[in-house]
């Protein structure tokens, strides 16, 4: 449960952080920078961290079961190889020629899926709040599909098969090992299907695409998803197939939070009948 340390310690940072400032405002109300409530605020936060204990459940059986991992990995192999699709080992191949793009797809595979993720959601809950609701179901319809993938069907990654020609990218430039006391907080070694940075770009990008004005920053939205999906087959960390998965987990749970958005649509569509025009 070690994992839950992270979130947990910022969810009682926040809470500690939001009394402390009422207190030497002398204000009763709320924060005049939260479109709603603290408490709402706050069981926005409880969520992801209840997702969190949930993934962290699912994660400590996926990695107790390494040979079937390894066993659905090489079905996958077998199925990308007899449909044309096996082809990742060569574009790492490629990129491994190219040290600068391998140093950025590192970093940005390392980080992408807390920073980004992470400040888009909390930009969408203080800036575009009629709009968050409706991204906040689709993450958990998503992380609930993604349990009932990581339980069924635990895969290895690409990084693990150095006979067919794979590097561990992130540990052959940074020397930071994915089985490192640290590294192992944030990362299951088993979870490639599906490939959750994909999906989450997928549902951060296309939402953000949406929000923004300016053609430039839609189009840079718009790209995302397909920058992530380079990363997480060139560093090693997901099969195509994994990256395939992950886009239909998010087109999945865009039709679930659609569904839901049915039950009280003033408040998680993504045009709620009572929002005003986004700013």
């Amino acid at each position: 449960m070690v994992r839950l340390i992270v979130p947990l310690l910022f969810l009682v940072t926040l809470t500690a952080l939001v009394k402390v400032l009422k207190r030497r405002s002398g204000k009763a109300g709320e924060p005049s920078w939260l479109p709603k409530t603290t408490a709402d605020a706050l069981m926005q936060l409880s969520l992801f961290v209840f997702a969190d204990l949930l993934y962290e459940t699912v994660r400590g059986v996926a990695e107790n079961d390494p040979a079937a991992a390894f066993e659905h990995a090489r079905t996958l192999v077998a199925i990308e190889q007899s449909t044309g699709l096996f082809f990742e080992q060569g574009l790492q191949a490629w990129a491994m020629g190219h040290r600068f793009l391998i140093d950025v797809t590192n970093f940005i595979y390392v980080n992408s899926q807390f920073v980004v993720t992470t400040s888009v959601l909390v930009w969408l809950y203080l800036r575009h709040n009629d709009r968050f609701y409706f991204v906040r179901n689709m993450f958990m319809f998503s992380m609930g599909l993604a349990l009932i993938g990581y339980l069924l069907f635990p895969t290895a990654p690409p990084r693990f098969f150095s006979e067919l020609g794979f590097i561990d990218t992130i540990a052959y430039y940074v020397d930071v090992q994915h089985d490192s006391g640290l590294v192992t907080l944030f990362f299951n070694p088993y979870a490639a299907v599906p490939s959750m940075h994909v999906a989450f770009s997928l549902m951060v990008g296309i939402p953000a695409a949406m929000v923004v004005r300016r053609r430039w920053a839609k189009v840079l939205w718009c790209c995302y998803p397909l920058l992530i999906t380079f990363v997480v087959v060139v560093t090693g960390n997901h099969w195509i197939v994994d990256a395939m998965l992950g886009a239909l987990v998010a087109g999945l749970a865009a039709f679930g939070a659609r569904a839901l958005s049915r039950a009280w649509p003033e408040a998680w569509s993504w045009s709620p009948r009572t929002a005003e025009a986004t700013a």
